[in-house]
């Protein structure tokens, strides 16, 4: 069966509401990155990270997964899809997407800050606040990579493109590295293909541009791999123009 690997990115998450800090001013939710999102703002301030990760769990539970969300999963019926994601949200696995890997981590994941091998699973309705302890009693933190921190599933990610029979992107610009070098551990011979609004500005080395909306997009791949019941290099499409 052939495998179709999948890139996601905030783009596909905006989409069901989800906003993402590169849109605009470049704030995130009225914060700044640093004040949120790096271990130094978790040293500074670990009261204003949890509630700003609480609020984001609350976001992500509110929203729904899309059409583009629905259509990944729908195309595991006939291929083998893995999904690395560099969203921290759950809209994969509600759409249907067993195979996921969080690359920047989990909302619905608390880690212990003395020994990051203690991971634990939140509950429905459950968030993190200060005093709230792991097995060794060190305060719980979110399970995210923050801007600074390695990505430790990097690796796990590089050898799952490099059996890629075609690589898609979806919805990211492709700035935020690591993930962005996951372009090039594909095969030589895999195709890759991008959407994304901008993906015409985006691509460079043969990377097919799908010019638009995630949802109408990934909906247009779903529906033309299943015609060719193959995964078929597509032709380049912008819908804005189309």
């Amino acid at each position: 069966m052939s495998r179709l690997v999948v890139l996601t990115g905030a783009g596909i998450s905006a989409e069901s509401g989800i906003k993402t800090f590169r849109d605009g001013d470049g704030l995130w939710e009225n914060h700044r990155v640093e004040d949120v999102a790096t271990p130094e703002a978790w040293a500074r301030d670990p009261h204003t990270v949890l509630k700003f990760y609480n609020q984001r769990r609350a976001q992500m539970r509110a929203a729904n997964p899309n059409a583009a969300h629905l259509a990944l999963a729908e195309l595991a019926q006939d291929f083998r899809v893995s999904i690395i994601t560099q969203n921290i949200d759950d809209l994969h696995e509600r759409a249907g997407s067993r195979d996921v890997l969080h690359l920047h981590g989990e909302l619905l994941k608390a880690r212990s800050t003395r020994d990051p091998r203690l991971v634990y699973r939140l509950d429905d309705d459950q968030n993190i606040d200060m005093g709230d302890h792991c097995d060794s009693g060190s305060q719980l933190r979110p399970h995210v990579v923050w801007f600074g921190e390695n990505v430790p599933l990097y690796a796990t990610a590089c050898d799952i493109v490099a059996e890629a029979d075609l690589l898609l992107i979806v919805g990211t610009s492709l700035a935020v590295t690591p993930a962005s070098m996951l372009l090039d551990e594909a095969p030589l011979d895999a195709p890759r293909v991008l959407v994304d609004p901008g993906a015409a500005s985006l691509v460079s080395n043969g990377v097919v541009p799908i010019c638009g909306s995630a949802t109408r997009g990934v909906r247009h791949l779903c529906d033309f791999w299943h015609q060719q019941g193959r995964l078929v290099k597509p032709a380049a499409v912008d819908f804005d123009t189309a």
